[in-house]
């Protein structure tokens, strides 16, 4: 394998872990979804855009490639609101569970895109992404499922029940979409342009739309920028390492790895945020049997993938 292949690897999971602190964060912080993506969104630009002047990156484009970035912000920028929504009228389980059926959705979209055949080893190693997410959340209640099929929707929600729970499925298995669609988006330009420049008029399009909705619904009030300092302090790190930052080293790799592949190592980021979030709020449940069994489910999953890729590229070469 070669050295540039490894290193973009080790970088993107790396990655994946900064992005599994955003669900902590976004506990942590008090604000609804909309104002906290809107706002992680401004002080990322505003931090890309000072690094750009710094390094007196090359921000010029095509017109084309302009519009480009700019939908493809409004993709993320609804991605990172659908993905926070669905936590809030469900449950995290519910919406990390649907999350892993973005790999699916991206060698999907990729066939699409590019044109080429459906790769049945993509497809099986998506589906086995999702049983072993599947394991790692709803696991322990295997058991009562077996005894209540009928109630099996409800175990999964952990006893939610009404159009609130299905509104987040919903909302979350259009995060998974959005989060692939963007994922081919930038697989197509991220070989052409500055990763800085295209990190920079991505996330301006999302502050763009979303500061649209809100000017035209009212929103944009005094209580609206009225923050705490612990709020504007979560909002800080959100918006520069998990967000400016991981923005622009994603987009970096994607110059190497396939966005298949980077869908496929996203998925880590639920196991990620499991974790960090037992740490940061202490939890006094300990992680059953089934997480073990999940986590290496997914985590032999993805070094399979990157194996037989980069396999793939070196006999084609």
């Amino acid at each position: 394998m070669p050295a540039d292949n490894i290193k973009s690897y080790i970088h993107l999971h790396f990655i994946v872990f900064v992005w599994g602190f955003t669900a902590v964060l976004g506990a942590l912080i008090t604000l609804d979804a909309l104002p906290l993506v809107w706002f992680r969104m401004c002080i990322a630009v505003a931090l890309i855009l000072l690094f750009a002047i710094a390094t007196k990156t090359a921000m010029k484009v095509s017109a084309k490639a302009l519009l480009w970035f700019i939908l493809a912000g409004l993709v993320i920028a609804l991605h990172w609101f659908t993905f926070f929504e669905a936590i809030k009228v469900s449950n995290i389980s519910i919406t990390l569970a649907c999350l892993s059926t973005g790999a699916l959705f991206a060698t999907l979209l990729e066939s699409i895109v590019y044109g080429r055949k459906l790769i049945m080893q993509e497809i099986v190693m998506g589906l086995v992404v999702v049983v072993g997410l599947c394991i790692i959340i709803y696991g322990e209640h295997i058991p009562a499922i077996i005894e209540n099929p009928s109630q099996f929707w409800e175990i999964l929600a952990g006893g939610a029940s009404g159009p609130g729970h299905y509104l987040g499925i919903a909302l979350a298995l259009t995060s998974a979409f959005l989060s692939a669609s963007f994922s081919i988006i930038n697989g197509k330009f991220a070989k052409e342009y500055d990763p800085v420049a295209i990190s920079f008029y991505e996330l301006l399009g999302g502050v763009f739309f979303f500061s649209l909705y809100l000017l035209f619904s009212g929103q944009f009030t005094v209580e609206f920028f009225t923050l705490t300092a612990e709020d504007w302090m979560w909002l800080g790190i959100l918006g520069s390492f998990c967000t400016a930052y991981a923005f622009i080293a994603s987009v970096h790799v994607m110059k190497v790895i396939s966005p298949y592949t980077v869908m496929l190592t996203i998925n880590m980021e639920p196991v990620y945020g499991i974790i960090l979030a037992l740490i940061v709020f202490s939890e006094k449940e300990k992680m059953g049997p089934a997480f073990y069994v999940g986590a290496l489910i997914i985590l032999s999953t993805v070094i399979i993938n990157g194996i037989i890729k980069n396999r793939s590229k070196s006999e084609s070469n």
